[in-house]
């Protein structure tokens, strides 16, 4: 199966990078110590890294941002708590509700406006008084990016100002903010101001195998590594993991624009071709719509050319570092024949 999968092409999400030789010898060469105690070296040296990079007092290392997510809002929201989440963000719509079902924390759901913002007077008019009536309002969540777009940065300032203002917290799902950061030109520390807690994602664009980064105060993350422990987080010798997590950061934010240019080159190439609408990708994540049959038979024809998608109403294509230009322009020799025939 493994020899199988090398041979294909998968656009279906970041997800499915695997470390190359430099990051597997990093790997290897890890020091490990039980980090459940709080001495693996390499976890440590993760975090501490991490924590300096975005900006924040401390970091803590999670086996994946559906948990680090979840550490955020568990910290940061109690029983009868709610958080204010846009309708298509991670946090809301794919992770499975934990925050209600583990956290008994209420999302309030808020449409999200065509550029993946939540307006702010949608978010003003959805914070509740402080009335026995209602759940307590205690935090923002924000994605960015979100479906592949970018946050501008001044919205983020005045979103986050606004929740402030008003008494609450503010998370951001950075599962992709690596990407928003090297689009804008901006720091990863100045691509997160004005957020109380950040989730970061190693194991999509960055390539890592695994693994994600809470990042916060530090009373905020000691509440977080209990509640890890709570929920099974707790990864004893994961200093081989926390390396790649450390050479991802070290080595492969720059290199995502390299995704980016890839997907603006295939999305334009798509364009031309016929019965396709293509959307413009900011980031490396693009949408592309075509009749339900049509969609069905261009599928077939990328299977039988070991290449996959995501399919559903439409195709979502992600570019990552397993996918380079050569492979992308197979793709779409694939795609012209099939549509052109």
């Amino acid at each position: 199966m493994s020899d199988m999968n090398e041979q294909w092409l998968d656009l279906r999400s970041d997800t499915v990078t695997r470390p190359g030789a430099a990051m597997r010898e990093a790997m290897a060469a890890a020091p490990l110590g039980d980090d459940v105690y709080g001495d693996d070296p390499s976890v440590n040296l993760l975090q501490e890294y991490a924590a300096g990079l975005f900006g924040f007092e401390a970091a803590l290392f999670a086996p994946s941002g559906t948990q680090s997510n979840l550490l955020g809002l568990l910290v940061h929201c109690g029983r009868g708590d709610e958080y204010l989440v846009g309708q298509e963000a991670h946090t809301y719509r794919y992770e499975a509700g934990g925050a209600a079902v583990l956290g008994s924390i209420q999302p309030q759901p808020i449409l999200n406006q065509a550029d993946g913002s939540i307006a702010l007077a949608d978010i003003a008019a959805q914070i509740k008084p402080d009335d026995f009536h209602f759940a307590r309002s205690k935090l923002l969540a924000l994605e960015n990016t979100i479906g592949g777009r970018v946050l501008g940065a001044d919205y983020l300032e005045r979103a986050t100002a606004l929740a402030h203002g008003c008494g609450l917290a503010t998370h951001l799902d950075g599962a992709r903010i690596c990407n928003a950061a090297v689009k804008q030109g901006l720091s990863l520390r100045s691509a997160v101001t004005g957020f109380d807690s950040v989730s970061v994602c190693l194991s999509k664009g960055l390539g890592a195998p695994v693994g994600s980064l809470l990042c916060g105060s530090k009373p905020f993350i000691a509440q977080a590594r209990r509640w890890r422990k709570m929920l099974g987080g707790g990864m004893r010798q994961a200093g081989g993991l926390a390396a790649a997590g450390l050479y991802a950061l070290e080595h492969n934010v720059a290199r995502l624009a390299e995704d980016h240019a890839n997907a603006a080159w295939l999305a334009g190439e798509l364009a031309r071709l016929p019965g396709l609408t293509v959307s413009t990708p900011q980031t490396n994540i693009f949408y592309v719509d075509m009749a339900a049959e049509l969609c069905a038979r261009l599928n077939a024809a990328l299977q039988a050319e070991r290449i996959r998608v995501a399919m559903g109403p439409h195709l979502r294509l992600v570019t990552h570092l397993d996918a380079p230009r050569a492979e992308l322009q197979r793709m779409l020799e694939v795609c012209a024949a099939h549509l052109r025939s």
